[in-house]
């Protein structure tokens, strides 16, 4: 197969390498780059500079902001953004309810949602995982009742990331308990954060951070205009959502970069006579994830150029198993570079260098990406029964 760019499509990577590198703001690349975190506004901001270019949300319906693009394009531009540092659109917004509300909501819900959804104006936040059903989320037991012209929503999301900063949370809810299969039973809700009955309590990550929260629901009121598409129907809304969602999952420019900066930290350690570069074991060691990240990138442009037909390609499993397992390999070889250096974080007085405080703990909340959009385990079962056949 010939995996390389037409002319067309290598006009297009220049078009935008060159508005990434040039046009977007430095300080906030820089930050991206040294696996610094941002701040809401900045994070806002980000995806209001792409929305302003049309460059938020190309995976919408063309009428609400998308674009016309190949696969191999969109491919193209979450590459080159990843590769530029450009912190990607924030996906609870662009990936996820985006898409649902521009497939299967109401008219009156897209004209509502969709604008302020790209530009960011909404914050959103997904309210799937509940403590007892987070891989088998069909088990949700968060409840919605209809009374005349709401819903009243009882219960609790789990692990819902960026809560303290949402405006909005998608909710899968049980709306009718006796159906026959639990999976028909469930509905989706748009609910506004701020609505009474509705608490977020932080959960503290072995990082230090808080990034997941808890969200309890006590007869929080829902207008029943909120409701996404037809009662009782959430669960393909959910599939549909979770197909976007692993979309780019891979996040090979991303680890590109990482890599690299890898590679430029140690050759400024010094090790006996020489640098850690030159240390053979490590070599070594560089040398085994860039083969395994060139595979990696070959093998994502093949799915991608084999996906003209929009239909799902179970490679893509193999695409977020590998690709999660080369972010932890290159997270864990930069705590490895900055060694002892990667332990005082936001420690004071202490020399240090910033690059090597914010290894480790990025390393530690790397852990989570063998398990969102869909854990290795999960991954390893789709490549065994479709694509071995097993």
């Amino acid at each position: 197969m010939n995996l390389k760019l037409t002319d067309e499509e290598l006009a297009f990577r220049d078009e935008l390498r060159t508005f990434f590198t040039t046009e977007f703001p430095a300080e906030i690349r820089e930050k991206v780059a040294a696996g610094r975190h941002l701040e809401r506004d900045e994070v806002v901001r980000s995806q209001q500079i792409l929305n302003a270019k049309g460059l938020a949300v190309p995976n919408w319906p063309v009428e609400w902001g998308g674009k016309d693009w190949t696969p191999v394009q969109r491919h193209i531009w979450l590459d080159e953004m990843q590769l530029a540092s450009v912190p990607d659109p924030l996906p609870f917004n662009a990936s996820m309810i985006g898409p649902v509300i521009a497939h299967f909501g109401s008219q009156e819900l897209k004209e509502r949602f969709l604008p302020a959804t790209a530009n960011l104006d909404i914050w959103w936040c997904q309210g799937f995982s509940e403590p007892e059903a987070g891989s088998d989320l069909a088990s949700l037991k968060t409840r919605a009742v209809r009374d005349g012209d709401d819903y009243i929503v009882n219960g609790q999301k789990t692990w819902t990331t960026l809560a303290q900063h949402a405006d909005w949370i998608f909710c899968l809810v049980r709306t009718d308990p006796d159906a026959p299969k639990k999976q028909a039973g469930i509905s989706m809700l748009l609910i506004d954060m701020n609505t009474p009955g509705l608490t977020v309590r932080p959960i503290k990550l072995v990082d230090g951070s808080y990034e997941v929260n808890e969200v309890f629901f006590e007869n929080v009121r829902v207008p029943a205009e909120n409701l996404v598409g037809e009662e009782n129907a959430g669960w393909s809304y959910a599939k549909f959502l979770l197909g976007n969602e692993r979309t780019g999952i891979a996040r090979v420019g991303a680890t590109k970069v990482r890599l690299a900066r890898a590679k430029q930290f140690a050759a400024q350690t010094r090790t006996g006579s020489g640098t850690l570069l030159d240390d053979p074991l490590f070599a070594a060691r560089l040398a085994e994830i860039e083969n395994e990240l060139l595979t990696l990138e070959l093998t994502q442009l093949r799915v991608v150029a084999g996906s003209a037909d929009g239909k799902p390609n179970p490679a893509s499993s193999l695409l977020k198993l590998r690709g999660s397992e080369l972010q932890q390999a290159v997270t864990e070889l930069l705590t490895d570079v900055a060694g002892p250096d990667s332990l005082p974080v936001g420690a004071e007085g202490i020399d240090s260098p910033e690059w090597a405080q914010h290894t480790a703990p990025t390393y530690l909340n790397y852990r989570k990406v063998s398990i969102y959009g869909g854990s290795s385990e999960v991954q390893r079962s789709i490549i065994a029964s479709s694509i071995l056949g097993l």
